[in-house]
């Protein structure tokens, strides 16, 4: 059991490359695209998410030169006209604050979602190849009568009754 003869790193070899050769032929390929889809589609969040923030920049430099363009007018208004426009300045920084915070909230809750979607898949193809390859396996290892008997003789010997 412990010898290593010629024919044993012989077949091992070719199993070894069979098998890595049907890897690269069938698997690697589909999941290294399905990955590189999920970075694209990672990175056009993450652009989005940068254009919401510019966006976002834009509104705040548009409120703060509304802001001055009121300054000027607050001192010819009366103290209830200050009052208001106080109050509605403040309005639209929340607004502008809490719209800001959700739009980054989505994106980074659509990444994560994206992400582990892309795990999620991954794992499933490589379980899927994975059954694939060990049914063939076992198939042919128990396609003689022969490699049968010696199979259910060694699950006997090992199997601890009670």
């Amino acid at each position: 059991m412990l010898d290593v003869s010629i024919g044993t790193v012989f077949w091992s070899t070719i199993a070894f490359l069979a098998v890595a050769f049907i890897l690269a032929k069938f698997a690697w390929k589909p999941i290294l695209a399905s990955i590189k889809e999920r970075e694209d589609s990672i990175e056009s969040s993450l652009k989005a998410a940068e254009q919401a923030r510019k966006e976002m920049s834009q509104l705040q430099s548009d409120n703060e030169a509304l802001l001055k363009e009121a300054r000027l007018e607050r001192d010819a208004m009366l103290k209830e006209a200050r009052d208001m426009k106080d109050k509605i300045i403040a309005e639209a920084k929340e607004k502008a604050d809490s719209k800001y915070d959700e739009i980054v909230k989505e994106a980074k809750g659509a990444i994560r979602n994206e992400k582990m979607a892309a795990l999620t898949e991954i794992k499933n193809q490589v379980s899927e190849l994975s059954l694939e390859i060990a049914e063939k396996l076992v198939r042919q290892k128990l396609e003689s009568s022969e490699e049968q008997k010696k199979l259910i003789d060694q699950y006997i010997s090992e199997a601890k009754l009670n």
